[in-house]
């Protein structure tokens, strides 16, 4: 009876407790077990609103594969439970259900015979009811007793008995997975996901698809969620690694009929079957339950030949496909897609561990080592287990020649898996890949079509095909990710174009990249040049090291991020540049480029850090061009007339500290989004009284010399100045940006501001000489970050309520004395160094409602914080008279006091709330010391924020909260004082805590 209705059982467990006594403690860890085990218990949390309670009870129970019964100490008082154990035990009679019993801190004898504390609950629960039911019960409750199940007192510790619980019903329910899944790290999640897919309850036929690139475990999932279902299935079988074993062409009768008759014999397990058509197996299993596993697809052809559609197998049948090849799925009758990705940096390594030395972490002096072959594994768990396999009891000296060999080569079983999926592809995809393998993988999707238009490899199309066969995919900022074993791939793919490497297509190699340019040997074939000049210490180009180079295309020249100083010279000017599309060349050596060079193929010049003083001369094609960064070249004298730029989309000139006018050809940019000037310090010539209609953003920070206010375009909507010779902002440019949403004026001599859209929604009048809040400030609605620090004359802050700030800095302001109210959607308040703030003003910021942290000046912690403690924790009482619970919707404020500081730390401010050693909450808050800001005196920081994280339901004994400062992360010493009080607030539970810091010398950051 139990194997025949087990495909009905939604829940693997139903557990019968009584809430008050154990759910927020011992059963919310062992639920917590069951999840990482890939167990299926019901909720009854999860009762939809609207059905009746005891009918969806009973039919999770019936629904479950075992019964876990947690008697406690009110279990007896509650009828609930114990009709549902008398309904559990109607389960066991009729289907075979498996109870298991917890005795919970209570005696088994005073369950049996309704004795004790137990029995008295239980009698007062009787009071009224019938005879009939009684004896229900009480038969219910002996027979449970009956059973051998976990006896809490016998335990010294919950968790192991806890860890042994989740065990045992793992193993009762047969879903261990096998030893063909060690070395699986996070299987047990895997497995959860895929058995909520499949929906076992359901009497539909599904099929679900398990992708993912090669080596990532498809097929020990795939073989995994088998063994864990094979047991309700009567009929079952895996059709392993179909990829070429059963290759089929076109529609080829013999494979097909082939592929059939393999299945069937293996689900039927009859090695004579035989079959005389295509349609044997509608024949055969139409009318039967099956599990089947089809491993390895590569070809649509064999989905067809084996499970052409639902109608072949019998009502709650499961199929399970696995493929590298989303596309064959889609167009297969598949319900789900699983997608199997590469693990993270923790599961690698613990996956190379299992193999290495079969442990999930490295002994003693291996650790480097091991983290360091995880990352040239690339996170890929087959590469990272034949490596593991490889070193187990290896010296560390194998494991450092290991390392040299994974820098340079891929293990020849780990190629062999990945190149199968290159050879599948047509010619012009094998070109799309070889591109983004050499030189284009982590590219802008947009950039990667733009540059490769002119290549008629259809790149949609192309990069469509690339991700359904794992070999790319676009990440969720558009950019086109290939996996670096891949890549690697690529790599070897063009090494054997050719033994000398001016013949082949894609540079990589930096030493034969230096080689190739100082010999002069590049040919026709090359079409582009990588060239990371911080592998080598010294580079000399020859003037004419790309004239051989004629279809190169895409050259770039970098360094490393945080890399060394490299030596590049080139002894004599360049004397021939080809037809780039793309010409990124960093810290290029000479003053300007070859005379013959044509840039009407360009799409993006990047020459940063350079000694260009100009780029070309007179009106040159430009019609490609879509972004220029000269960013860094401090002799650029002359940026080349613009006037064919008519696609330029970016202009970026930070710190060219030798530039003194932008062009009148400008003027023509009207696809320009964004003009970055920051630091152009010699900057006085910018043209005006123009419109550039896509024009956004402009950042002329750092140009104190500038002449005129800029008026370059009616749609801006980002704009940074800088600049102590205005005084004024044109209220007749202002009017025009009806756009505006944020605007730095940092003018130093600023005396008028009399307009400001109504979008403006970040303003930063920093370091400007204003008594007062400009008024056209105070009236705007969707203002939420108003910066304006270092305002040395500023007086008075006014009431800013009716706007939607969230967001103030006013540091270091002299003469600040008073403050406004401002609503309760304000997040941060900064009133760092505001020495002259009046005592009103202080009150009025120490209670205003915040949502992350306030910062002001403050010798002792205010007295509405009401406990105090000379030490980085405090224990908070539950009321002032120890009475009450807290609640989820309970509150915490907290302060800290710091004292003066002359050091400038970056670092966190941590917190957190336990409860009998357990963690319930942590708050994490940055704030950040700038060295020109430093701490005059002692300052408060006080934050506060819900009590308990989102979706903790915790019941809390009295003084049972321990909140702690990580003072760590705090340097220097410290002395703390601390203070609590229970409020009222909007109908909300607020605890509040003062922490300070006395006499000895602390650090914060601001």
């Amino acid at each position: 009876m139990a194997s025949s209705s087990t495909h009905n059982r939604k829940y693997h467990v139903f557990p019968s407790f009584h809430g008050q006594d154990v759910r927020i403690t011992f059963l919310s860890h062992l639920f917590q077990h069951f999840e990482s085990k890939g167990i299926t218990t019901f909720n009854d949390r999860e009762i939809k609103r609207g059905k009746t309670i005891r009918p969806t009870l009973e039919q999770a129970i019936r629904e479950s594969r075992i019964s876990i019964v947690v008697l406690s100490k009110k279990y007896a008082s509650s009828s609930w439970c114990l009709d549902e154990l008398v309904e559990i035990f109607k389960c066991k009679e009729a289907s075979g259900q498996f109870v298991m019993p917890i005795f919970y801190y209570i005696d088994p004898s005073d369950v049996r015979k309704q004795s004790g504390e137990f029995g008295k609950a239980f009698e007062r629960t009787c009071e009224g009811k019938t005879e009939v039911v009684k004896l229900r019960w009480r038969k219910a409750l002996t027979d449970v007793a009956n059973i051998a199940g976990e006896h809490s007192i016998k335990w010294s510790n919950e968790a192991d008995m806890i860890e042994n619980i989740a065990t045992n019903v793992s193993n009762k329910l047969n879903i261990t997975p096998s030893r063909d899944s060690e070395g699986m790290v996070g299987l047990e999640v895997k497995l959860k996901k895929l058995n909520s897919l499949l929906c076992l309850e359901g009497d539909e036929v599904k099929m679900i698809g398990i992708w993912g690139p090669a080596g990532v475990g498809k097929t020990i999932i795939a073989r995994a969620l088998f063994n864990q279902l094979s047991t309700d299935f009567q009929f079952k079988c895996v059709m392993g690694n179909l990829k070429g074993s059963y290759k089929i062409i076109g529609d080829d009768f013999d494979s097909k009929f082939y592929l059939q008759n393999q299945l069937l014999s293996k689900i039927l397990n009859q090695n004579n079957v035989k079959i005389h058509h295509l349609g044997a197996v509608k024949e055969w299993l139409q009318d039967k339950r099956v599990l089947i596993v089809i491993d390895d697809v590569d070809d649509l052809e064999q989905l067809v030949a084996l499970a052409k559609e639902p109608s072949w197998f019998g009502s709650g049948s499961r199929i399970i496909v696995t493929t590298r090849d989303r596309n064959i799925m889609s167009s297969h009758w598949v319900n789900n897609f699983y997608h199997v990705g590469y693990p993270c940096k923790k599961e690698a390594l613990e996956i190379l561990c299992l193999s290495a030395f079969k442990k999930s972490s490295p002994p003693k002096g291996f650790e480097e080592l091991a983290m360091k072959v995880a990352k040239l594994c690339g996170n890929l768990p087959l590469c990272l287990s034949v490596v593991g396999s490889s070193l187990r009891g290896e010296t560390k000296h194998a494991w450092k020649l290991q390392l040299n060999r994974l820098e340079t080569s891929l293990d020849r079983k780990v190629e062999d898996i990945l190149k199968v999926a290159y050879e599948k592809l047509s010619k012009k995809e094998q070109v799309l890949f070889l591109h983004i393998a050499c030189f284009f993988n982590n590219a802008p999707i947009g950039n990667v079509k733009t540059f490769l238009a002119d290549k008629n490899l259809d790149v949609v199309n192309g990069l469509k095909t690339l991700g359904d066969k794992s070999l790319v995919h676009i990440s969720t900022v558009g950019r086109i990710v290939m996996h670096c074993l891949v890549q690697q791939l690529g790599a070897h793919i063009v090494l054997e174009q050719s033994d000398e490497p001016g013949k082949r297509q894609f540079l990589i190699d930096a030493e034969e990249i230096r080689d190739v340019l100082a010999n002069e040997t590049g040919t026709g074939s090359v079409l582009c040049i990588s060239f990371n000049m911080s592998k080598i210490n010294e580079c000399s180009i020859s003037g004419r090291a790309f004239e051989g180079m004629r279809n190169l295309r895409y050259l770039k020249i970098y360094r490393g991020s945080f890399s060394k100083e490299v030596t590049l010279r080139t002894l004599e000017d360049m004397k021939y540049l080809p037809r780039l599309r793309l010409l990124h060349w960093e810290s290029f050596p000479r003053k300007r480029l070859p005379p013959t060079f044509r840039p009407e193929c360009l799409i993006v010049l990047y020459m940063t850090d350079s000694k260009l003083e100009k780029l070309w001369g007179g009106i040159q094609p430009l019609a490609n061009l879509r972004e220029i960064n000269l960013s860094y070249s401090h002799k650029l004298k002359e940026i080349p007339n613009l006037l064919n730029a008519t696609n330029l989309e970016t202009l970026t000139l930070r710190c060219c500290t030798s530039l003194v006018e932008l062009p009148s050809s400008i003027s023509n940019l009207h696809r320009l989004t964004k003009l970055i000037m920051f630091g152009c310090k010699r900057l006085k010539v910018v043209p005006t009284n123009i419109n550039l209609a896509s024009l956004e953003m402009v950042n002329m920070y750092g140009c104190p010399q500038l002449r005129k206010f800029p008026d370059i375009s009616k749609n801006i909507k980002y704009l940074f100045l800088e600049n102590p010779k205005i005084e004024e902002v044109p209220p007749s440019v202002v009017e025009q940006w009806s756009r505006l949403q944020d605007f730095c004026m940092d003018g130093r001599n600023l005396k008028r501001l009399t307009y400001l859209p109504q979008s403006v929604t970040y303003l930063d009048l920093s370091f400007n000489e204003m008594e007062r809040i400009p008024d056209c400030v105070i009236g705007l609605p969707q203002l939420r970050t108003l910066r304006i620090r270092n305002c040395r004359k500023l007086v008075s802050i006014p009431d800013l309520s009716s706007s939607s700030l969230e967001y103030l800095y006013a540091s270091n302001c002299g003469s600040l004395e008073r403050v406004c109210t401002f609503h309760d959607k304000v997040k941060v308040l900064m009133f760092h160094n505001c020495l002259k703030l009046e005592e009103e003003a202080r009150r009025q910021i120490i209670q205003q409602s915040v949502s992350r942290y306030v910062w002001l000046p403050g010798k002792e912690v205010p007295a509405e914080f009401t406990y105090k403690a000379k030490r980085a924790s405090i224990t908070i009482p539950l009321a002032p008279r120890g009475e009450g619970t807290f609640s989820v919707s309970s509150r915490f404020k907290a302060c800290l006091l710091f004292a003066q500081t002359k050091d400038f730390p970056d670092d966190d401010i941590i917190c957190r709330l336990t409860i009998k050693g357990v963690q319930i909450n942590k708050f994490r808050h940055r704030v950040v010391i700038r060295e020109e800001s430093k701490i005059q005196m002692e300052h408060l920081f006080i934050f506060s924020d819900d009590l308990f994280q989102e979706n903790t339901h915790v019941d809390v004994t009295p003084s049972n909260i321990l909140w702690s400062n990580s003072d760590h992360n705090i340097a220097g010493e410290a002395e703390y004082g601390a203070e609590a009080v229970e409020v009222k607030s909007q109908d909300e539970n607020i605890r509040k805590l003062g922490q300070g810091k006395k006499k000895k010398r602390t650090e914060a950051a601001l």
